[in-house]
């Protein structure tokens, strides 16, 4: 009959009944829920330990990469001055493409390049930025030199490509337009007011090298300012850093910088040819 009708302690005396356990007690044996818990615990801690001791790698890998795209493929710029208003204005930041002449690819009319002082051309009335606090000064130096920050201390001008190598520039045609191999140009981006040129000249720009021009056509001292030095104000291509892309800065400013349609008609010459002497006409200086 079972089990019925028996006491406990004949029952517990049979063997035969299952032994009681505490409800809330964890099993003993090897691999329980308790033991999962504590392996838990200890992967979670060493997964925290290891991110922290990945951060550094983590920013210099970073710094790394943001050096390299400075250095060859995109770098920011401040400008101080108002030579390519009202098309870039001061203050603004632009991004120059740095990547493009690895490739061999050629300057084009048109395009707004950043570009070395040949020699004299910043002069020494250069904006100098305000002084920075201890540390404070330091981090920016080293935000601009991975090229996370534009520096404003750069010995680089910006200005806009009228003239290659082989091309004859002159001003003015008839009508008071800045002429390229005799075809005249339209030029919007010339900041309101300004006449193409107050200066007359003609120039056969040498193989090589680049005649350019300020959109801010009277406060721009670009190669009309320089026609009586060598290579007759013109710059030299090798010393070109990138071409000027897009205003990235401030946001209201943002634009892309694209080559204007008319330097499109305008008909091509040899990149090469021999030097000729430019004939300058007179006209009034500009700052």
């Amino acid at each position: 009959m079972g089990s019925r009708g028996r006491s406990r302690d004949d029952r517990d005396e049979g063997g035969d009944a299952e032994p009681e356990h505490d409800a809330g007690a964890e099993p003993a044996e090897p691999g329980g829920r308790a033991d999962r818990r504590r392996l838990a615990r200890r992967v979670r801690r060493r997964r925290r330990t290891c991110r922290v001791g990945e951060l550094p790698l983590l920013v210099v890998v970073a710094l790394c990469i943001a050096l390299v795209l400075k250095t060859f493929l995109v770098q920011a710029f401040f400008i101080p001055s108002g030579s390519m208003e009202q098309t870039i204005r001061i203050g603004d930041r632009v991004l120059v493409d740095k990547l493009t002449p690895w490739f061999g690819s050629k300057v084009e009319r048109g395009e707004v390049v950043v570009f070395k002082d040949p020699g004299g051309w910043l002069g020494s009335d250069g904006v100098r930025p305000a002084q920075d606090p201890v540390g404070i000064k330091q981090i920016k130096q080293t935000l601009t030199f991975i090229g996370l920050l534009p520096s404003a201390n750069e010995q680089d001008l910006i200005k806009r490509v009228i003239g290659v190598g082989g091309d004859t520039v002159k001003c003015c045609d008839a009508r008071g337009r800045v002429t390229v191999n005799g075809s005249p140009l339209d030029e919007a981006y010339v900041n309101p007011g300004n006449a193409p040129s107050e200066i007359r000249f003609e120039v056969q720009v040498p193989a090589g090298r680049l005649f350019v021009m300020g959109d801010h056509r009277a406060n721009s001292a670009d190669s009309r300012y320089h026609l009586d030095e060598g290579f007759h104000g013109t710059i030299d291509e090798s010393g070109v850093v990138g071409q000027a892309v897009v205003i990235a800065w401030p946001f209201g400013h943002w634009h892309r910088l694209e080559q204007p349609a008319t330097f499109r008609m305008v008909p091509d010459q040899a990149r090469g040819g021999r030097r000729a002497p430019r004939r300058r006409r007179g006209g009034s200086s500009f700052a």
